[in-house]
Parts: structure tokens; sequence; C-alpha cells
């Protein structure tokens, strides 16, 4: 197959021109090489291509989500627990479409996948109050004279409004650490970018071979002994003869009948080449350790950090759902402590925890076994007061 270079300077040849001018025999490859395409670093990218279309990308997230949900919360005014409070009532049902579990866990999710999160608290009443989480991709954050959020811009559609921030307004905006921007928040999905693009090409490839009959891509070479080219009709003819007889999955396995001076060259790599399985495998752990999941909760082979999956899941709670439940405690005491006028504290009850269970169990125990302490003393090291006089 004859070409011409783009640059050469001459007019464009005519197919009966390029015809003449075929090589005695044969085929010419060029190959070119591409630039990697990755996925668009804004919250719509990550959430289609991540969440959305990634198995690991979406368990990841859904795991972190629903174990900080799961946590029960807890309310603390001037060191003493309170048992009623329009703010853990506030708390318990957010709005009407979402419980508090349910609030807790979209407001994860927003941070794993954007690295922020928005919160609006609106008045539903004379003493009725509502949050409401803002999709992150709708907000934009309005800067003062001095360079310092003062407020925040929601659009939905053609509507826009303006909600204030500060200390008596009615908007929190929650961001993981970024190191390069002052107002918005670093997700865990955008550092794992490669990995998720790599993971996702790999399965798309793997659905595009399978389609293919599971044969790599390459060429039927035409090179007889006696030289010449194939005619318009034969090339048609091979053509239509491999379109409709061996492509798809349903020829898969199908025999080809090679005609004289034909020859099949291979010019892909196999998946076997391509260690295709520990390329996945390697794409799958990085995705977890940017969310920070032990591989072992994913099922992903190949890591054996931890002795076995009690520890795994220890550590997830440890390092991973407690720092994040503490973020948004302490976050949301500041903010309902202005609204409602009062010093508050919300924090986690790590006794409702069922993944800490275990160390709860051992902390019992050493305590039990403590006799150099009183019983007053072991019921403060568990959280809980002293006795009653007379219990």
């Amino acid at each position: 197959m004859a070409w011409t270079w783009p640059f050469a300077g001459r007019g464009r040849v005519r197919p009966e021109e390029r015809r003449e001018k075929k090589a005695a025999s044969g085929f010419v490859a060029l190959h070119m090489q591409g630039e990697a395409a990755w996925t668009r670093r804004d919250y719509a990218g990550l959430a289609r291509q991540g969440y959305m279309l990634n198995p690991v990308a979406h368990r990841c997230v859904r795991l972190v989500a629903e174990a900080s949900a799961s946590a029960p919360l807890v309310l603390y005014q001037s060191g003493q627990e309170l048992e009623r409070h329009p703010a853990l009532e506030l708390l318990a049902k957010p709005n009407p479409r979402q419980t508090g579990a349910a609030f807790m866990e979209a407001l994860a999710g927003h941070l794993l996948i954007s690295g922020n999160a928005y919160v609006e608290m609106t008045q539903a009443g004379e003493d009725a109050r509502e949050l409401h989480l803002l999709r992150p991709d709708r907000v934009s954050v309005v800067e003062d004279a001095d360079g310092w959020p003062a407020a925040l811009d929601y659009r939905t559609g053609k509507a826009r409004r303006r909600i204030a921030l500060g200390d008596e307004a009615g908007a929190l905006h929650l961001t993981l650490f970024h190191p390069l921007d002052d107002h918005y928040g670093f997700a865990p999905l955008e550092a794992a970018l490669m990995a998720l693009d790599t993971h996702n090409a790999a399965g798309r490839w793997n659905k595009a071979l399978l389609d293919n009959s599971a044969r790599p891509s390459g060429a039927l070479v035409y090179a007889p002994k006696e030289g010449g080219n194939l005619s318009d009709e034969q090339f048609d003819r091979l053509k239509l003869q491999l379109e409709d007889g061996y492509s798809g999955a349903t020829h898969a396995g199908r025999p080809m009948l090679l005609e004289g001076g034909l020859d099949w060259k291979a010019m892909g790599l196999t998946p076997k080449d391509m260690d295709f399985i520990e390329a996945k495998n390697a794409a799958s752990r990085d995705i977890a350790l940017a969310f920070g999941v032990p591989p072992m909760l994913l099922g992903i082979p190949g890591d054996n950090t931890y002795a076995n999956y009690q520890e795994a899941n220890r550590a997830f709670y440890r390092l991973t759902v407690l720092p994040m439940l503490g973020k948004v405690a302490a976050a949301l005491s500041a903010f309902l402590s202005a609204r409602f006028g009062e010093e508050l504290r919300i924090w986690y009850d790590p006794d409702g925890i069922e993944g800490l269970s275990l160390e709860r169990e051992a902390l019992w125990r050493r305590l039990q076994a403590a006799d150099f302490i009183t019983d007053d003393e072991k019921r403060e090291a568990v959280g809980y007061g002293k006795r009653a006089s007379g219990d």
C-alpha cells in the first residue's frame, strides 16, 4: 500500500494513481505512539469513570461512606453527654428525604469523590431546621476583597443563589487537604487517577478482545512467491468474508481458510504477553491505597500485609474511618454551636462501632485483670462515669 507524505509539497494522488504505485507485494503498517487519554479531573468525570464505572473505586467509596454512617453520634455540652437536644434530633433526621445515616453516607461520598462537601441549614418553621447537602459540581466558592471565602454560589439550571459563609451563616464547607488550592479540597479518587484509567482501559480492552473472538489484532499479509497484488474484487471479497464470518463473539473458534499467498501476522500483544491479570490487580491495589482501604477487604490478591481479615478490618477503621469521622464531627460541632448559640461537641461513640468490638473486648479484659485500680477508675477508663452511691 503506497502513501504520500503530507509535507511533500505535491498534490493529492488520485485513487487510480495510488493503485498503480503500490508496492510489489505485501502490506505496510505504520504505528504512531499516541498520547494517553485521561479522565477529566472534575466531579462529573471522577463520579462517572470512578464511582459509576469502576468496581474497585465504587466499593472503596461505599466501604468508607457506609462505615462512617454506621457509627453512632453522641452530643456533649460542658463535658456531659446529652440524651435529648434539638441538635441530636436534627442529626437523626436532617431533612424529610434522608435519615441521619443516609445523610452522613452521602456527605462522606462527596468528600471521597470530589474532596468537598457542602451542607446548608434552612429554616423549616419557627423552631424547625433542616440540613441539606449541595452537589459539589453545582457549587463555587466566592471570595471577598481580601481573598478569603465569603459565600457559596449554588447553581441549578438557570437558577442561581448565594449562601453566606461564616459563624452565623447557613452553609458549611468541608474539604480534604489540597496542597495547591486555598479553597477547594483534593479528592482521593483524583490521586488514583492513573490506576483508575489503567483499570478501566484494561476492562474495555478485554471486552473488545472478547467481542473480536478473543483474538489479538493482526493483519493478513499477501505475499505470493511470484509477486503481484490482490485485485479489487479479491480485496473486497476477503474483507467481506472476514467481517461476516470471523468477527464477533458468536464466531469465536471458527477456523479460517487462507488462500495461496495469504499469511496471518499478529500485530498486538496477547493477554498472556501483557500479564493482563497482574496489571489489573496492581491498578486495583493502587486505587484501594488512595482510599485507605486494605486490599484484603476487597478480595484483591497479592497483598499479605495483614495477618488476617480481622486485623485488616481493624486497621481500616483506625486509619481511615475514624479520622474521617473525627473531621466531620468537629466541623459539625462548630457549625451547630454557632447556629444554636450553645457550646456543643459532637463525637462518635466507639462502643457502638462493630468493627472495633475486638479492641473493646481486649480493653475490658485488661481492666478486669488490673487489681491496682478501683472500679470507678475502670469505668472512667472505658468512658463511663462513676457509679451512683449505693449501686
